[in-house]
């Protein structure tokens, strides 16, 4: 049974916490340097790169769209869940959609409305516009939901949808339902195969690793899953290599670069499973390699930290770049949201605190 509470093992909730926040440290790490080739970063930063955090849109270790986007699918998690405890009825992905019409709406406001809907949307930190994908943004303004009988954007696969999917595998529902919820939910703005199924193994991945599996292990199996869609040939082959390439040890960001620019949806998985699985106990050599190339820097270092945190928990990032971590306290406040709400339907001992009073006013179910 897993448990809440900090303990002598890892925690589903240092798990959880790990995820998020890890990823929101990839985050940051690359959103320097997100439009800089490998030479560009290395005249600028020294031959190393980049080596810690470093400053964006005015902001020293600023979170960008991606830690906005997973914060808002977290949050739309929660309120499904909510809705599902109090009306007995709920459809998970038009309840996503509508939290990222929310995220949706942070990048065309000013700052939070008077009456903001649910506690997310009144932060006001989310308002800040950071180079948002076009995919998300336009897959958003359609008038109607994606579905996948008809999805928006049929034709992009870039990783917007990846990189906000770390929460769909922190559910305690099993890789498979993880799987399914995060590509119903990808195309709501990434309709080609390789973005929702990109998408989808990254849940399952996640899923797998917070049910003790090892990010190699996890890989393996979401490859075996893989297998048995006949659109995945793109994401298997790019998932292949990078475990590959993580064999043969210490990342480099010349094998990085092997594996492509990370802006497509495939590219970026493969890159941060590289990443995670060539240094499993060193999420400062992880993140930093997941960073240091010539392609989107920040949507791979988020998806390599997603998968260091939720592997080693959040201790074992660095702490050193953990409390200089714009938007720390939210980031870890989701988190904790997160864990509130699953531990009122799964069955896993609840030692960390029951929700607060104004549980549905923070989370309404819609």
């Amino acid at each position: 049974m897993l448990t809440l509470d900090q303990g002598s093992e890892l925690s589903y909730r240092d798990r959880v916490r790990g995820c998020l926040l890890g990823g929101a440290l990839g985050d940051a790490l690359g959103a320097g340097i997100e439009f800089l080739s490998l030479d560009e970063i290395r005249r600028v930063h020294g031959p190393a790169g980049v080596t810690s955090l470093t400053s964006a849109y005015g902001v020293h270790a600023p979170i960008t769209d991606d830690t906005q986007m997973t914060l808002f699918t977290a949050d739309g998690l929660i309120r499904a869940s909510v809705r599902s405890r109090s009306r007995g009825i709920c459809h998970p992905p038009s309840v996503v959609w509508r939290a990222y019409l929310r995220w949706l709406a942070t990048q065309e406001q000013a700052g939070p409305p008077v009456d903001p809907d649910g506690w997310l949307a009144a932060q006001p930190l989310l308002y800040a516009q950071r180079a948002p994908g076009n995919a998300c943004l336009s897959g958003l303004r359609r008038p109607e939901m994606g579905t996948p009988e008809h999805p928006a954007n049929p034709t992009s696969k870039g990783c917007g949808a990846v990189m906000r999917s770390a929460p769909f595998g922190l559910l305690l529902q099993g890789p498979e339902a993880a799987w399914a919820l995060a590509a119903e939910c990808a195309v709501l703005t990434h309709g080609h195969p390789s973005g929702y199924l990109a998408a989808a193994a990254f849940a399952w991945i996640i899923n797998a690793v917070v049910n003790g599996h090892t990010v190699i292990e996890a890989a393996e199996s979401a490859l075996g899953r893989l297998s048995s869609e006949r659109e995945g040939s793109e994401v298997v082959a790019t998932l292949q290599a990078a475990l590959g390439a993580a064999a043969d040890g210490v990342p480099t960001p010349e094998r990085v670069e092997s594996l492509g620019a990370g802006w497509v949806a495939e590219e970026a998985l493969a890159i941060a499973v590289y990443c995670a699985a060539a240094a499993p106990q060193d999420p400062r050599a992880a993140l930093l390699a997941a960073v240091n190339h010539s392609g989107d820097s920040d949507s791979t270092g988020a998806i390599c930290g997603n998968l260091v945190g939720v592997s080693l928990g959040e201790n074992a990032l660095p702490a050193d770049w953990v409390k200089d971590l714009e938007g720390y306290d939210l980031v870890g406040q989701v988190a904790d949201d997160l864990v509130k709400e699953i531990a009122c339907t799964a069955e896993i001992s609840d030692d960390f605190g029951a929700a607060p009073a104004e549980w549905f006013t923070r989370y309404p179910g819609s």
